[in-house]
This record gives C-alpha cells, structure tokens and sequence, in this order.
C-alpha cells in the first residue's frame, strides 16, 4: 500500500508515522487488491485528528476521529476503515453471489 501523510499544523513525526504504517498492515490483508492510503494528521486547539482516505481497485474509503492522543485518534480511525472495508467487501461477494 502506498502511504502518503501530511501534517497539518504538527511537526512531523516518525514515531506517528511508523505506528500508522503498523496499524494500516492490518487493513492491506482485508483490500482485494494494492491501494493507496492518503493520511492528514491536523492538531486544532487539544483536539487531535486524523483523516484517512483508502482507494483502491473498487474501493473508496474515508474515515476521521478526532481524540485527545495519537495513538488513540489512530486506533479509532484505522477500527473506522477496517469496518467500512469489510463492509464493502461482504457487500460485493454478495453481489456476486446473486449474479
């Protein structure tokens, strides 16, 4: 998957970065085929945010939360994607199926 990241009002971070990179290998498993990930790390006042855009062959995904920590900004929108994927994914097997 190719990762692009911006920061947003948020000096850049590799330690941001490489635990984004961890979480998002779980959702590569699940997309049917490579895509790219567009990721804005944005900090407004103590809020925290994160916004991932997922495209790929058939698959357009976005998902943003906002939190007062990193980490947990970044667990909530990768738990976010990782359902809307399945979802999609149940939803074209099904079509499929019916085909």
């Amino acid at each position: 998957m190719q990762l692009m990241v911006t920061f947003k009002n948020v000096d850049s971070s590799d330690y941001l970065k490489s635990y984004l990179e961890e979480k998002l290998e779980r959702l590569d498993k699940i997309m049917t085929s490579p895509g790219t990930a567009d990721v804005v790390f944005q900090e407004e006042k103590l809020r925290k945010i994160v916004d991932v855009n997922l495209s790929g062959k058939g698959v357009d995904v976005h998902a943003r939360e906002e939190s007062s920590a990193w980490n947990e900004a970044i667990d909530l929108v990768v738990d976010k994607a990782k359902k809307q994927l399945i979802k999609s994914k149940e939803k074209t097997q099904s079509h499929r199926a019916e085909a």
